[in-house]
């Protein structure tokens, strides 16, 4: 079978893989959609820490089972799955206590367990004993499907910040995650959703699909007091930094409410991970400042409902399909910005 494995940052490659076979407790599925999303790109350029190569990379994973390794009940050969691409242990005083997004013993697909970028692949034991092999409610394409895991981590973040019914939420980053936030804003009830972007034709593309009550682009005006000017001086309710962007960060704090809350959705390079904070603005202010990292097995079910009510359509957010073959294609077209999302089909 075709795969796509990193070897060293740079040095991706295409080549021909044994077919796996699913072992005690496995699953093993066709791979029917691999979508990409900006952790391919630091992969492909930089490597991970947690990534030992050679690996199969890719995390946002839809198939069909092809087959179940002994022991495993409840799938059969022809079942529509999504994978879970953050694996927690299940086990430890954080994962008892409901808190699987930040199990100090997770485990990912890509990184620790060979990942998507394949025509079949094995889905870890790990997997199923945390319930994160789930079905893919009928009606939901399997690229629609492959979607469910980023907005599984964008429903993390917006229900730890409590993004609720009347807020006025300001989404900072016009990316796939940055449309997916906008969209479930208005699903979870914000009377009004603000997109700030520093890239005029990224701007204009995401904003033409998911139209937001007002399309900031902070290379033209000053994006905090655009903010400032549309909420009568008052600032949103909830800020979410959608973009590896200390700066954002900084005018996230600007741009809040009396009492509001930011979301810090978007981690920072390692090489500058930190930012210059007010302090008084958040103690006399009340303002609370949220972190966000990626999803629970409950978190991707839940994504899956809602892309199958219609609640967070997905579907017109995939702007480019390509076959396996073309993966360092596909990374470098969500590199250049050009596409909200791009998905491989294998």
């Amino acid at each position: 079978m075709l795969v796509a494995r990193f070897y060293a940052p740079g040095d991706v490659r295409i080549e021909d893989a044994p077919e796996p076979d699913a072992g005690p407790g496995e699953v093993k599925i066709r791979v029917r959609n691999c979508s990409t999303c900006g952790t391919d790109v630091k992969i492909h350029r930089h490597g991970h820490h947690h990534i030992s190569p050679p690996r199969v990379i890719g995390h946002e994973i839809a198939g069909e089972v092809v087959a179940a390794g002994e022991g495993v009940e409840g799938w059969a050969e022809g079942d529509r799955v999504q994978v879970i691409a953050a694996i927690p242990c299940g086990k430890c005083p954080d994962c008892q206590r409901g808190w699987m997004t930040i199990c100090p013993n997770q485990e990912s697909m890509g990184y620790q367990y060979e990942g998507g970028f394949a025509e079949y692949m094995i889905v870890p034991a790990k997997v199923l004993a945390v319930d994160g092999l789930n079905r893919i409610p009928e009606g939901v394409g399997f690229d629609e499907a492959s979607v469910a895991e980023p907005l599984a981590c964008a429903l993390n973040a917006q229900e730890f910040a409590g993004v609720n019914k009347g807020d006025t939420v300001v989404v900072v980053g016009a990316g796939p995650i940055g449309c997916l936030h906008v969209r479930l804003a208005r699903a979870r009830g914000a009377e009004k959703v603000f997109l700030v972007e520093l890239n005029r034709g990224r701007l204009d593309m995401s904003a033409d699909v998911v139209h937001p009550d007002a399309a900031i682009c902070g290379a033209e005006v000053d994006a905090v007091e655009e903010v400032k000017r549309l909420t009568d001086g008052r600032g949103v309710d909830v800020v979410i930094t959608a973009a590896a962007s200390g700066k954002a960060q900084e005018d996230a704090l600007q741009m809040v409410a009396r009492r509001g809350r930011i979301s810090f959705f978007g981690g920072l390079p390692k090489d500058k991970p930190t930012i210059t904070l007010d302090s008084n603005v958040v103690h006399y202010r009340e303002i609370t400042i949220y972190g966000a990292n990626g999803s629970s097995p409950d978190h991707n079910k839940r994504a899956l409902e809602l892309i199958a009510s219609g609640q967070v359509p997905v579907s017109d957010l995939i702007t480019h399909r390509m076959p396996l073959s073309d993966v360092l294609t596909a990374i470098e077209t969500v590199a250049s910005g050009t596409a909200i999302k791009v998905t491989i089909e294998p």
